[in-house]
């Protein structure tokens, strides 16, 4: 019996360091199947009450969207690439719509954001990175 709560405890501790909900998830079903335990159950009872506190918690999370990963373009996010924000100056434009700038002491290709939109030199932000191409938005 004793065993169950141990193994709870020590799941919530990875928890507390991991801060994922899949521990806490274990814990709830361990603590399921100590109760179990101290009800009199066979072992085959605790493990299934351990199985179905900690699918029945996994459905619950989930269904609340708590488990989902926000997910975001990569591209375009700041967190996973620091060029974004940055300003370039463009001096001119191809007729293919592409230009070379200067960014952190290399030349880079760079398209507009919006290729449809009149194509402007001067001042622009770093809006996303499209492979070795910067994304480029007119500073107005």
């Amino acid at each position: 019996m004793w065993y169950w709560f141990g193994l709870a405890a020590l799941t919530l501790i990875g928890e507390i360091m991991s801060g994922t909900f899949y521990l806490l998830l274990a814990t709830l079903g361990l603590l399921g199947a100590g109760l179990v335990t101290l009800l009199g159950a066979g072992f085959a009872w605790q493990l299934l009450t351990f199985a179905l506190v900690s699918l029945a918690g996994l459905m619950v999370l989930r269904r609340f969207g708590i488990l989902r990963r926000k997910r975001g373009d990569p591209a375009r996010s700041i967190n996973l690439n620091l060029d974004i924000g940055q300003i370039v100056e463009v001096s001119s434009w191809s007729p293919q719509g592409i230009s070379r700038v200067s960014h952190r002491g290399t030349q880079w290709d760079a398209i507009p954001v919006d290729p449809s939109a009149p194509l402007v030199v001067g001042s622009h932000r770093i809006v996303a990175v499209d492979g070795t191409r910067l994304v480029l938005a007119a500073l107005t």
